[in-house]
This record gives C-alpha cells, sequence and structure tokens, in this order.
C-alpha cells in the first residue's frame, strides 16, 4: 500500500532544470517555491503525444495561476537535454514550443519514487499533479493513467477552493460560498 502524501509535508526535491524559453539550464529545489504555492506535475516522457497537450495547456493558462500566486514546474525522467530539445523542436514537428515555466529532470527516477508516481517496471512516472502550499504542504494529489492527460480548469478550481480557507462542496467553484 502506498503511503499517504496529502496532508502531510511534500516530498524534498532537487532537479535540473531548463528554462521555458529553452536556453538556460539550472536548478530547483523544493524550498525555492517556499511562500507560494506550487502546481508540481509529472509526465511520462518527451517527445510523446498526449503530455504535449497538458504541458501547452498548463503553459497557456500560467498568468492565471500567478495571479493566483501559484508556480508551475513540469517533471518528467527525461535529461534536461531531452527537455531542451523539445521545447526547441517546433510545435508542427512533435515539439513543445516556449513555455512559461522550467521543465526539471528526474533521472534518477528517485522523485517519481517519493511522490508514489514511478511505474519501475518501464522507468517512467504515471501522470501525477500535486498542489503544495505555501508552508510546503502537499494540498491535493491526482494520479491517472499515462492514456489520458488531465484538466487545467479541474486544476484551478481545486487550487482556488483549496486558497479560500473554508469547506468547499462538490463541484465549488470561486464566487460560490463555502460551507
Amino acid at each position: 500500500m502506498a503511503e499517504r502524501l496529502v496532508g502531510r509535508p511534500a516530498p524534498d526535491f532537487a532537479m535540473e532544470t531548463v528554462s521555458g524559453d529553452g536556453q538556460d539550464f539550472g536548478s530547483v529545489k523544493l524550498s525555492d517555491y517556499r511562500g507560494k504555492w506550487l502546481v508540481f506535475f509529472f509526465y511520462p516522457l518527451d517527445f510523446t503525444f498526449v503530455c504535449p497537450t497538458e504541458i501547452t495547456a498548463l503553459s497557456v493558462a500560467s498568468e492565471q495561476f500567478k495571479a493566483l500566486d501559484t508556480e508551475i514546474l513540469g517533471v518528467s525522467v527525461d535529461s534536461v537535454h531531452s527537455h531542451k530539445a523539445w521545447i526547441n523542436t517546433p510545435v508542427d514537428s512533435n515539439g513543445l514550443g516556449q513555455l512559461n515555466f522550467p521543465l526539471a529532470s528526474d533521472i534518477t527516477k528517485q522523485v517519481a519514487k517519493d511522490y508514489g508516481v514511478l511505474i519501475e517496471e518501464e522507468g517512467v512516472a504515471l501522470r501525477g499533479l500535486f498542489i503544495i502550499d505555501p508552508e510546503g504542504e502537499l494540498k491535493y494529489q491526482v494520479v491517472n493513467h499515462n492514456d489520458v492527460g488531465r484538466s487545467v480548469e479541474e486544476t484551478l478550481r481545486v487550487l482556488q477552493a483549496l486558497q479560500s480557507g473554508g469547506l468547499c462542496a462538490m463541484n465549488w467553484k470561486p464566487g460560490d460560498t463555502n460551507l
């Protein structure tokens, strides 16, 4: 049975990154996000077919997340060099194009393992999405089969519900009364 993560401190991480413009390499650790909300998501591999739909949709919505004091970080088990190549590949050639957030490399697969999304026999991560609060507590996780993409709208709705500070009923939307 997997260990429960929600409601506990998010597992720490330190990874290499490539900037969203595909130009610069850097590094990131969980503590870099202290004081901000973080949408931290895993995807299986670069140069696949469902992944770019999710990644680019999150990038397009990045201003909505920024308005909610939220950063976005994508991660896969690919190298930063693969990430850079994918960002710099034109969209019409199965590339990503420029993004509004960095991509991190979990080449050791340790972070995917720590977050409970590693498919060990395949060496890739499931589609896991986590929302971490400004104090570093993991507040939300959703993990689904790699054939199915996630919803940016639902991620925004859940983030806003968490930020509302109240009890939120099913299908709660911003502007609704908390319980």
